[in-house]
């Protein structure tokens, strides 16, 4: 199965993108599995408190997800279009973990990785840091109406 991911900085556009190009070639669309996660409203209340089990628990559903639904071919699609990467784990924990917390993630990240399979097209979107705020406050998450700018721009360098 072919395998193709769009990635890009928090409100870019992504499950956007992923959900239209899935509508017009008929693929399997996985879209990440984020509103469910119990931390990230507290993460972005006090992000220095919720930062390390946030990360352990989108890098246990991301990889829970990988396995159910990348790893399981579908006879109905010829291929795969995912709005995220599981590598995306390493980037958001980079910014946001203490040092020993972010080795003690690369460790556990460095054994799961190891099975994940690897997209054949990775395409990353790229938009300013106030579209991405725009975007944000468009789609109106109650969580995410104090992401700051800063933030975001610690998210696309990485």
């Amino acid at each position: 199965m072919q395998f193709l991911v769009i990635e890009g900085n928090i409100g870019v556009g992504k499950t956007s993108l992923s959900t239209k190009f899935a509508e017009e070639y008929n693929a399997k669309l996985v879209l990440e599995q984020f509103a469910d996660n119990p931390f990230l409203p507290k993460f972005y209340k006090d992000q220095k408190r919720y930062s390390f089990p946030l990360e352990l628990s989108f890098l246990a559903g991301r990889y829970s997800q990988t396995k159910k639904e990348i790893l399981n071919p579908d006879l109905f699609h010829s291929f795969l279009i995912a709005d995220y990467y599981f590598a995306k784990s390493l980037i958001f924990a980079q910014n946001t973990l203490k040092d020993d917390e972010y080795k003690l993630f690369c460790q556990i990240f460095d054994i799961v990785f190891e099975s994940m399979p690897k997209p054949d097209l990775y395409v990353y979107l790229h938009a300013n840091t106030n579209k991405l705020l725009k975007n944000i406050e468009a789609r109106g998450r109650s969580y995410e109406q104090n992401i700051e700018a800063a933030y975001l721009e610690k998210i696309q360098k990485g």
